[in-house]
């Protein structure tokens, strides 16, 4: 019986995933950035950052604002609530708090910064990129994805001073209305030009028991459980579609420092180290058992092989544990994660089923312009692990686990 996909997910299952799709698509950096720094240093990753995020979130965060139904709202509230459902703030780990002034005004601040303590130790110059350099344009464009004349601006942020000083940080958001609209970033017109940008993904039932939309009211922080199902699928696509444009826009600002070949590569080893990892946390978040049927369970549902809208790929599990990559997908057009696996690259499809058991492996069936087709076997030897997933595991996220906060309320 093959495993089911995100659309084919209980909504109990879904609302223990979306958060962890969430998490998992933040550590795309942290997976992606040390190579990144290897190949231009901290200056060269920097720039990838900058204009990688400004090229995917004002792309992500309009289509996330169409699906759930706030896109006409405006003001700052449609910023935040964008903010909740953004791989840039996955909830928790980036403990985003928030106030409203009134439609044009509002202030947030992180109660907690995963990142921040992620790279603290590597001192303040790292700091300082990630805070100032990085978070001063990218915050801006995508609060301008809401409204072109928004801008968000700094209370106070790290390096910290104390060393302790709590909140991590906090920001102004305001919408100006004398102030010159921001443009439109060209990464994000790049990004805006790609099929995932465009992609129809799956249609949200309002007759399903639960919550169908985001209008009305901004909450302190969003109860996933209260979505209807195909809400939550909905969610789920959109979030994983999130990873891909960013891991594109990464892509695209490293073949503009180098070339094609290497930004293949520098993408390869970022899924490489992704793709473990999120192996890992989806096996725990949905209790699966390890094996041939665990890693089916999490290849239907991984977040590199998912949407089905984006990548076409099948799982199937009888006897024996088989995976079809078409070429004819979204995915191989924009060159997005899935086209980088083929017979010569399967260390991502490796570290992925290895997240589940280190007992696993990947053989070529076949090869052909059309599709790759590999089987998953059990070995007897367990493999280490990659080097790319151990160096993703050095963010705190790796082993982040989320708490019930309880009842949301509505921010004022």
């Amino acid at each position: 019986m093959d495993p089911p996909s995100l659309a084919e997910l209980s909504r109990e299952e879904l609302a223990l995933l979306v958060p962890e799709l969430l998490l998992c698509g933040h550590l795309i950096d942290r997976a992606g950035m040390p190579h990144a720094i290897a190949a231009f240093g901290r200056d060269g990753m920097r720039d990838i950052a900058i204009e990688e995020w400004m090229g995917a979130s004002p792309v992500y965060t309009r289509r996330l604002q169409r699906a759930l139904g706030f896109d006409g709202e405006g003001g700052v509230a449609s910023i935040f609530k964008a903010m909740q459902v953004d791989i840039g703030a996955p909830p928790q780990f980036m403990d985003f708090r928030f106030r409203l002034v009134d439609h044009d005004g509002g202030e947030f601040w992180l109660d907690h910064c995963g990142a921040l303590l992620d790279v603290e130790p590597l001192g303040d110059e790292y700091v300082v990129a990630m805070c100032h350099d990085i978070e001063d344009p990218t915050f801006d464009a995508t609060a301008a994805a809401t409204d072109p004349r928004a801008r968000v601006r700094p209370v106070h942020r790290p390096p910290r001073r104390p060393a302790d000083r709590h909140p991590h940080c906090s920001w102004t958001v305001t919408i100006e209305p004398d102030v010159d609209p921001l443009p439109w970033p060209e990464a994000a017109h790049r990004m805006g030009a790609t099929r995932a940008a465009d992609v129809e993904l799956a249609t949200i039932d309002p007759a399903d028991a639960g919550l169908s939309d985001y209008a009305g009211a901004l909450v302190d922080h969003l109860r996933w459980h209260d979505f209807s199902r195909s809400a939550l699928v909905r969610i789920a696509e959109e979030v994983c579609l999130q990873g891909h444009l960013l891991a594109l826009a990464f892509g695209r600002a490293v073949a503009e420092r180098g070339d094609e070949e290497q930004a293949q590569d520098l993408t390869r080893r970022q899924l490489t180290g992704i793709a473990g990892l999120a192996s890992e946390r989806i096996r725990a978040a949905l209790d699966l058992p390890s094996g041939l049927d665990g890693a089916a369970a999490v290849l239907a549902v991984h977040p590199a092989l998912a949407p089905r809208a984006y990548v076409d790929v099948s799982v199937e599990r009888d006897e024996h544990l088989v995976v079809r990559l078409g070429r004819g997908d979204g995915a191989t057009v924009d060159g997005a994660w899935p086209s980088l696996i083929d017979a010569d690259h399967l260390k991502p499809l490796e570290a992925l089923v290895r997240g589940v058991d280190s007992h696993l492996h990947v053989e070529v069936l076949d090869d052909r312009p059309d599709a790759l087709l590999v089987e998953v076997v059990a070995g007897a030897v367990a493999a280490p692990e990659a080097e790319e997933v151990t160096l993703a595991r050095f963010s705190g996220g790796a082993d982040f686990r989320f708490s019930d906060r309880g009842t949301p309320v509505a921010v004022r």
